[in-house]
């Protein structure tokens, strides 16, 4: 098997009663299928869809979102973001909760803070970090029940 990038129903690979317009590669669907099997051109059009590709939004819009998951794709940034979801917290709050290191826990909240996922607001001493928004939150406690459905 191998992965290779497909444009499914645009006017070049399913020419039909679609007229969707051809998509850019950001927008390509990858499928895996195996060698020798749905080369582009060839693709069964009785499989293609007779709806409207849904609207999408802006590619900067896109490259946000891309950039807030890629924030969220470590273990120890999700571990936080489920103790921000309670309240806000300062580090060693954080260091105490998920039982690691001062330094390792500054450098995953650099990473949301620069994502845009947390806010750090001094508190005398200390940095209290809080989530930007409740999506976020919901982003990772669904993320985390999916993986406990798997």
């Amino acid at each position: 098997m191998h992965i290779k990038m497909e444009l499914i129903c645009n006017k070049v690979a399913c020419p039909g009663p679609i007229g969707a317009r051809p998509i850019a590669w950001e927008e390509a669907h990858v499928s895996v299928a195996d060698a020798g099997h749905l080369h582009p051109g060839t693709a069964d059009h009785g499989a293609c869809s007779e709806t409207a590709p849904a609207p999408l939004p802006p590619k900067e819009t896109l490259t946000a979102a891309g950039e807030i998951l890629r924030a969220l794709a470590a273990p120890v940034r999700i571990a936080i973001v489920l103790q921000l979801r309670e309240s806000q917290r300062c580090v060693h709050e954080l260091v105490a909760a998920l039982g690691v290191t001062q330094p390792l826990i500054s450098q995953h909240l650099r990473v949301l803070k620069a994502a845009g996922v947390v806010h750090g607001e001094r508190n005398g001493r200390e940095v209290m970090y809080r989530l930007v928004d409740d999506h976020l939150a919901h982003i990772v406690v669904d993320a985390v029940a999916h993986a406990e459905e798997a």
